[in-house]
Protein backbone atom coordinates (compact mmCIF):
# COMPACT_ATOMS: atom_id res chain seq x y z
CA UNK A 1 0.00 0.00 0.00
CA UNK A 2 1.48 3.34 -1.07
CA UNK A 3 1.97 6.32 1.24
CA UNK A 4 -1.20 8.45 1.08
CA UNK A 5 -1.06 11.67 -0.91
CA UNK A 6 -3.27 14.41 0.51
CA UNK A 7 -5.46 16.66 -1.61
CA UNK A 8 -8.37 18.98 -1.21
CA UNK A 9 -10.09 17.48 -4.26
CA UNK A 10 -9.73 14.19 -6.10
CA UNK A 11 -11.59 13.56 -9.35
CA UNK A 12 -12.09 9.91 -10.27
CA UNK A 13 -12.46 9.66 -14.04
CA UNK A 14 -10.91 11.53 -16.94
CA UNK A 15 -13.79 12.34 -19.27
CA UNK A 16 -15.06 15.83 -20.12
CA UNK A 17 -17.05 16.14 -16.88
CA UNK A 18 -14.26 15.09 -14.55
CA UNK A 19 -11.57 17.08 -16.35
CA UNK A 20 -13.71 20.22 -16.30
CA UNK A 21 -14.34 19.83 -12.56
CA UNK A 22 -10.59 19.44 -12.00
CA UNK A 23 -9.85 22.46 -14.20
CA UNK A 24 -12.13 24.62 -12.08
CA UNK A 25 -10.96 23.43 -8.68
CA UNK A 26 -7.30 23.77 -9.68
CA UNK A 27 -7.68 27.25 -11.14
CA UNK A 28 -9.72 28.25 -8.08
CA UNK A 29 -6.77 27.41 -5.86
CA UNK A 30 -7.44 23.90 -4.53
CA UNK A 31 -4.86 21.13 -4.59
CA UNK A 32 -6.44 18.67 -6.99
CA UNK A 33 -5.67 15.24 -8.39
CA UNK A 34 -7.24 13.26 -11.21
CA UNK A 35 -7.17 9.47 -11.09
CA UNK A 36 -8.17 8.12 -14.47
CA UNK A 37 -8.17 4.54 -15.66
CA UNK A 38 -8.31 5.69 -19.30
CA UNK A 39 -10.75 4.78 -22.00
CA UNK A 40 -14.38 5.77 -21.60
CA UNK A 41 -17.06 6.80 -24.06
CA UNK A 42 -15.44 10.08 -25.09
CA UNK A 43 -12.15 8.34 -25.85
CA UNK A 44 -13.93 6.10 -28.36
CA UNK A 45 -15.16 9.00 -30.48
CA UNK A 46 -13.63 9.12 -33.95
CA UNK A 47 -15.03 12.63 -34.44
CA UNK A 48 -16.26 15.29 -32.04
CA UNK A 49 -19.72 16.73 -32.61
CA UNK A 50 -21.72 19.50 -30.89
CA UNK A 51 -18.79 21.03 -29.00
CA UNK A 52 -18.54 24.67 -29.96
CA UNK A 53 -15.04 25.72 -30.93
CA UNK A 54 -13.88 22.13 -31.50
CA UNK A 55 -13.73 21.03 -35.12
CA UNK A 56 -15.33 17.72 -36.05
CA UNK A 57 -12.06 16.21 -37.23
CA UNK A 58 -10.88 16.19 -33.59
CA UNK A 59 -11.00 12.70 -32.13
CA UNK A 60 -12.09 11.97 -28.61
CA UNK A 61 -8.56 10.98 -27.63
CA UNK A 62 -7.18 14.25 -29.00
CA UNK A 63 -9.81 16.25 -27.11
CA UNK A 64 -9.11 14.47 -23.83
CA UNK A 65 -5.31 14.56 -24.11
CA UNK A 66 -5.39 18.30 -24.72
CA UNK A 67 -7.63 18.73 -21.68
CA UNK A 68 -5.37 16.58 -19.49
CA UNK A 69 -2.30 18.62 -20.41
CA UNK A 70 -4.25 21.82 -19.82
CA UNK A 71 -5.30 20.80 -16.30
CA UNK A 72 -1.83 19.53 -15.45
CA UNK A 73 -0.43 22.85 -16.64
CA UNK A 74 -2.41 24.65 -13.94
CA UNK A 75 -0.98 22.38 -11.24
CA UNK A 76 -3.26 19.36 -10.89
CA UNK A 77 -1.68 15.95 -10.36
CA UNK A 78 -2.65 13.30 -12.90
CA UNK A 79 -2.52 9.58 -12.13
CA UNK A 80 -3.26 6.95 -14.78
CA UNK A 81 -4.70 4.34 -12.44
CA UNK A 82 -7.88 2.55 -11.44
CA UNK A 83 -9.54 3.30 -8.11
CA UNK A 84 -10.83 0.10 -6.54
CA UNK A 85 -11.76 1.15 -3.00
CA UNK A 86 -13.22 4.21 -1.31
CA UNK A 87 -13.93 4.77 2.37
CA UNK A 88 -14.90 7.57 4.73
CA UNK A 89 -12.29 8.18 7.42
CA UNK A 90 -13.04 9.13 11.02
CA UNK A 91 -12.02 12.74 10.36
CA UNK A 92 -14.58 13.01 7.55
CA UNK A 93 -12.11 12.87 4.70
CA UNK A 94 -12.23 10.19 2.01
CA UNK A 95 -9.53 7.63 1.26
CA UNK A 96 -9.17 6.28 -2.26
CA UNK A 97 -7.09 3.21 -3.11
CA UNK A 98 -5.78 2.63 -6.63
CA UNK A 99 -3.09 0.33 -7.95
CA UNK A 100 -0.13 2.67 -7.50
CA UNK A 101 -1.59 5.60 -5.60
CA UNK A 102 -3.46 6.15 -2.34
CA UNK A 103 -5.17 9.51 -1.94
CA UNK A 104 -6.83 11.15 1.04
CA UNK A 105 -9.07 14.04 0.09
CA UNK A 106 -11.57 16.53 1.51
CA UNK A 107 -13.84 16.25 -1.53
CA UNK A 108 -14.20 13.60 -4.21
CA UNK A 109 -15.83 13.97 -7.62
CA UNK A 110 -17.05 10.72 -9.17
CA UNK A 111 -16.95 10.96 -12.95
CA UNK A 112 -16.88 7.25 -13.68
CA UNK A 113 -19.55 7.19 -16.40
CA UNK A 114 -21.18 4.14 -17.89
CA UNK A 115 -20.62 1.52 -20.55
CA UNK A 116 -23.04 1.18 -23.46
CA UNK A 117 -24.71 -2.17 -24.01
CA UNK A 118 -23.49 -3.62 -27.31
CA UNK A 119 -25.31 -5.84 -29.77
CA UNK A 120 -23.81 -9.23 -30.57
CA UNK A 121 -21.70 -9.44 -33.74
CA UNK A 122 -21.79 -9.15 -36.63
CA UNK A 123 -22.15 -5.39 -36.32
CA UNK A 124 -20.76 -2.38 -38.23
CA UNK A 125 -17.68 -0.54 -37.00
CA UNK A 126 -18.36 1.88 -34.17
CA UNK A 127 -18.41 5.40 -35.58
CA UNK A 128 -18.66 4.15 -39.15
CA UNK A 129 -22.17 2.79 -39.13
CA UNK A 130 -22.78 1.90 -35.48
CA UNK A 131 -23.59 4.82 -33.18
CA UNK A 132 -24.83 5.33 -29.64
CA UNK A 133 -25.64 9.03 -29.36
CA UNK A 134 -28.78 10.24 -31.12
CA UNK A 135 -28.22 13.91 -30.33
CA UNK A 136 -24.61 13.76 -31.51
CA UNK A 137 -25.08 11.86 -34.74
CA UNK A 138 -28.65 12.22 -36.05
CA UNK A 139 -27.50 15.14 -38.22
CA UNK A 140 -25.20 12.76 -40.09
CA UNK A 141 -28.16 10.77 -41.38
CA UNK A 142 -30.39 13.44 -42.88
CA UNK A 143 -32.06 11.83 -45.94
CA UNK A 144 -30.11 8.59 -45.38
CA UNK A 145 -31.33 5.06 -44.71
CA UNK A 146 -31.04 4.34 -40.99
CA UNK A 147 -31.57 1.41 -38.62
CA UNK A 148 -32.21 1.35 -34.88
CA UNK A 149 -31.16 -1.96 -33.31
CA UNK A 150 -32.72 -3.25 -30.09
CA UNK A 151 -36.03 -4.39 -28.70
CA UNK A 152 -37.01 -2.10 -25.80
CA UNK A 153 -39.04 1.08 -25.52
CA UNK A 154 -36.00 3.26 -26.19
CA UNK A 155 -35.43 1.48 -29.49
CA UNK A 156 -38.90 2.27 -30.75
CA UNK A 157 -38.77 5.87 -29.56
CA UNK A 158 -35.40 6.56 -31.17
CA UNK A 159 -36.71 5.09 -34.43
CA UNK A 160 -39.68 7.46 -34.34
CA UNK A 161 -37.42 10.40 -33.51
CA UNK A 162 -35.24 9.61 -36.52
CA UNK A 163 -38.24 10.27 -38.77
CA UNK A 164 -37.48 13.94 -38.13
CA UNK A 165 -34.30 13.44 -40.18
CA UNK A 166 -35.10 10.80 -42.79
CA UNK A 167 -38.02 8.86 -44.23
CA UNK A 168 -36.10 5.55 -44.27
CA UNK A 169 -36.03 4.11 -40.75
CA UNK A 170 -35.97 0.42 -39.77
CA UNK A 171 -36.13 -1.19 -36.33
CA UNK A 172 -33.87 -4.26 -36.26
CA UNK A 173 -34.95 -6.77 -33.61
CA UNK A 174 -32.02 -9.04 -34.59
CA UNK A 175 -33.97 -12.18 -33.73
CA UNK A 176 -35.27 -10.94 -30.37
CA UNK A 177 -38.90 -10.47 -29.42
CA UNK A 178 -39.97 -6.88 -28.70
CA UNK A 179 -39.91 -6.01 -25.00
CA UNK A 180 -41.49 -2.58 -25.41
CA UNK A 181 -44.87 -1.83 -23.89
CA UNK A 182 -48.21 -2.39 -25.62
CA UNK A 183 -48.64 1.40 -25.81
CA UNK A 184 -45.24 1.77 -27.50
CA UNK A 185 -46.06 -1.09 -29.87
CA UNK A 186 -49.25 0.62 -31.03
CA UNK A 187 -47.42 3.92 -31.38
CA UNK A 188 -44.41 2.71 -33.37
CA UNK A 189 -46.54 0.64 -35.73
CA UNK A 190 -48.60 3.76 -36.46
CA UNK A 191 -45.44 5.47 -37.74
CA UNK A 192 -43.78 4.75 -41.12
CA UNK A 193 -41.11 2.52 -39.56
CA UNK A 194 -40.26 -0.99 -40.80
CA UNK A 195 -39.78 -3.60 -38.06
CA UNK A 196 -37.33 -6.29 -39.19
CA UNK A 197 -37.45 -9.44 -37.06
CA UNK A 198 -34.65 -11.54 -38.64
CA UNK A 199 -31.15 -11.88 -37.22
CA UNK A 200 -28.34 -9.86 -38.73
CA UNK A 201 -25.91 -12.32 -40.33
CA UNK A 202 -23.48 -10.11 -42.24
CA UNK A 203 -22.05 -6.62 -42.60
CA UNK A 204 -21.03 -5.01 -45.89
CA UNK A 205 -18.71 -2.03 -45.71
CA UNK A 206 -17.62 0.37 -48.43
CA UNK A 207 -14.06 1.27 -49.37
CA UNK A 208 -14.25 4.27 -47.03
CA UNK A 209 -14.98 2.00 -44.09
CA UNK A 210 -18.58 3.16 -43.75
CA UNK A 211 -21.44 0.72 -43.65
CA UNK A 212 -23.11 -0.05 -46.97
CA UNK A 213 -25.60 -2.76 -46.04
CA UNK A 214 -26.62 -5.46 -43.58
CA UNK A 215 -27.47 -9.05 -44.46
CA UNK A 216 -30.20 -11.04 -42.69
CA UNK A 217 -30.93 -14.66 -41.88
CA UNK A 218 -33.73 -14.86 -44.44
CA UNK A 219 -31.26 -14.00 -47.22
CA UNK A 220 -32.33 -10.39 -47.63
CA UNK A 221 -29.97 -7.43 -47.84
CA UNK A 222 -30.85 -3.90 -46.73
CA UNK A 223 -28.78 -0.82 -47.46
CA UNK A 224 -28.03 1.59 -44.59
CA UNK A 225 -25.74 4.54 -44.08
CA UNK A 226 -25.67 3.75 -40.38
CA UNK A 227 -27.76 3.48 -37.27
CA UNK A 228 -28.04 3.31 -33.51
CA UNK A 229 -27.76 0.51 -30.97
CA UNK A 230 -30.13 0.74 -28.01
CA UNK A 231 -29.17 -1.93 -25.48
CA UNK A 232 -29.07 0.09 -22.29
CA UNK A 233 -26.11 1.05 -20.12
CA UNK A 234 -24.13 -0.29 -17.19
CA UNK A 235 -23.37 2.52 -14.73
CA UNK A 236 -20.04 2.44 -12.93
CA UNK A 237 -21.32 3.05 -9.41
CA UNK A 238 -19.08 0.74 -7.34
CA UNK A 239 -17.28 3.62 -5.61
CA UNK A 240 -20.51 5.53 -5.06
CA UNK A 241 -22.05 2.50 -3.38
CA UNK A 242 -18.96 1.97 -1.22
CA UNK A 243 -19.40 5.53 0.05
CA UNK A 244 -23.10 5.02 0.76
CA UNK A 245 -24.31 7.33 -2.00
CA UNK A 246 -27.96 7.12 -3.07
CA UNK A 247 -28.44 5.45 -6.46
CA UNK A 248 -31.61 5.91 -8.52
CA UNK A 249 -33.75 3.03 -9.77
CA UNK A 250 -32.30 3.41 -13.27
CA UNK A 251 -28.74 2.97 -11.97
CA UNK A 252 -27.68 6.64 -12.07
CA UNK A 253 -26.32 8.48 -9.03
CA UNK A 254 -28.80 10.89 -7.42
CA UNK A 255 -27.44 14.46 -7.38
CA UNK A 256 -28.65 18.02 -6.92
CA UNK A 257 -28.14 20.80 -9.45
CA UNK A 258 -24.47 21.22 -8.50
CA UNK A 259 -23.50 17.55 -8.39
CA UNK A 260 -23.85 17.01 -4.63
CA UNK A 261 -24.77 13.44 -3.78
CA UNK A 262 -26.53 12.22 -0.66
CA UNK A 263 -23.15 11.99 1.11
CA UNK A 264 -21.33 15.12 2.27
CA UNK A 265 -18.23 15.88 0.25
CA UNK A 266 -19.06 13.40 -2.52
CA UNK A 267 -19.98 14.79 -5.93
CA UNK A 268 -20.96 13.03 -9.15
CA UNK A 269 -20.93 14.42 -12.69
CA UNK A 270 -21.17 13.28 -16.29
CA UNK A 271 -22.69 10.10 -17.67
CA UNK A 272 -23.07 8.58 -14.21
CA UNK A 273 -25.85 11.06 -13.29
CA UNK A 274 -29.30 11.61 -14.86
CA UNK A 275 -29.59 13.79 -17.93
CA UNK A 276 -28.42 14.07 -21.52
CA UNK A 277 -25.15 12.24 -22.13
CA UNK A 278 -23.47 15.04 -24.07
CA UNK A 279 -19.98 16.54 -23.83
CA UNK A 280 -21.19 20.15 -23.36
CA UNK A 281 -23.67 19.00 -20.70
CA UNK A 282 -20.92 17.05 -18.94
CA UNK A 283 -18.63 20.06 -19.04
CA UNK A 284 -21.35 22.22 -17.51
CA UNK A 285 -21.88 19.70 -14.74
CA UNK A 286 -18.16 19.59 -14.05
CA UNK A 287 -17.95 23.38 -13.93
CA UNK A 288 -20.89 23.67 -11.53
CA UNK A 289 -19.45 21.02 -9.24
CA UNK A 290 -16.04 22.70 -9.28
CA UNK A 291 -17.51 26.07 -8.36
CA UNK A 292 -19.65 24.52 -5.61
CA UNK A 293 -16.59 22.81 -4.15
CA UNK A 294 -14.72 26.12 -4.20
CA UNK A 295 -17.50 27.89 -2.30
CA UNK A 296 -17.32 25.10 0.27
CA UNK A 297 -13.55 24.89 0.66
CA UNK A 298 -12.23 28.41 0.17
CA UNK A 299 -10.59 30.04 3.18
CA UNK A 300 -11.84 33.59 2.73
CA UNK A 301 -14.03 35.38 3.55
CA UNK A 302 -13.98 34.28 7.20
CA UNK A 303 -16.62 35.13 9.73
CA UNK A 304 -15.77 37.61 12.46
CA UNK A 305 -15.91 34.79 15.01
CA UNK A 306 -13.39 32.76 12.97
CA UNK A 307 -11.07 35.72 12.68
CA UNK A 308 -11.25 36.42 16.42
CA UNK A 309 -10.58 32.74 17.19
CA UNK A 310 -7.35 33.05 15.16
CA UNK A 311 -6.38 36.30 16.91
CA UNK A 312 -6.78 38.12 13.61
CA UNK A 313 -5.41 37.71 10.10
CA UNK A 314 -1.97 38.92 9.03
CA UNK A 315 0.06 38.84 5.83
CA UNK A 316 1.35 35.33 6.52
CA UNK A 317 -2.19 33.97 6.28
CA UNK A 318 -2.68 35.14 2.72
CA UNK A 319 -2.90 34.09 -0.02
CA UNK A 320 -4.64 30.85 0.91
CA UNK A 321 -3.50 29.10 -2.29
CA UNK A 322 -0.80 26.49 -1.73
CA UNK A 323 2.81 27.24 -2.64
CA UNK A 324 2.72 24.66 -5.42
CA UNK A 325 -0.28 26.24 -7.13
CA UNK A 326 1.24 29.69 -6.66
CA UNK A 327 4.31 28.47 -8.53
CA UNK A 328 2.17 27.18 -11.39
CA UNK A 329 0.32 30.50 -11.53
CA UNK A 330 3.65 32.33 -11.77
CA UNK A 331 4.74 30.01 -14.57
CA UNK A 332 1.58 30.84 -16.50
CA UNK A 333 2.45 34.51 -16.18
CA UNK A 334 5.98 33.79 -17.35
CA UNK A 335 7.55 34.80 -14.04
CA UNK A 336 10.51 33.30 -12.20
CA UNK A 337 11.81 31.67 -15.33
CA UNK A 338 8.55 29.85 -15.94
CA UNK A 339 7.08 29.61 -19.40
CA UNK A 340 3.56 30.80 -20.08
CA UNK A 341 1.37 28.19 -21.75
CA UNK A 342 -0.49 28.54 -25.04
CA UNK A 343 -3.83 29.33 -23.40
CA UNK A 344 -2.53 32.47 -21.68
Amino acid sequence: MSEPQEYEVVVVGGGPAGLTAALYTTRLGHDTAIINRGGGRAAMMRDTHNVIGITEDTSGNELLQTAIEQVKGYGADYHRDFVTDAERLDDGRIRLEAGDVTAVTDRVVLATGFSDGHPDPPVPRTGRGLHYCLHCDAYMFVDESVYVMGHGDSTAHVAMIMLNFTDEVDVLLDGDDPTWSDETDELVRAHPVDIVEEEVTGVENGEDGWLNALEFADGTRREYRGGFAMYGAEYNTDLAEQLGVEVNDDGTVAVDDHGNTSEDGVYAVGDIVPGHNQIPVAMGQGAKAGIDIHYDLRTFPMSVDEIEARDGIDATDTPAVSDELRAHAAAHRGEDGGEATADD
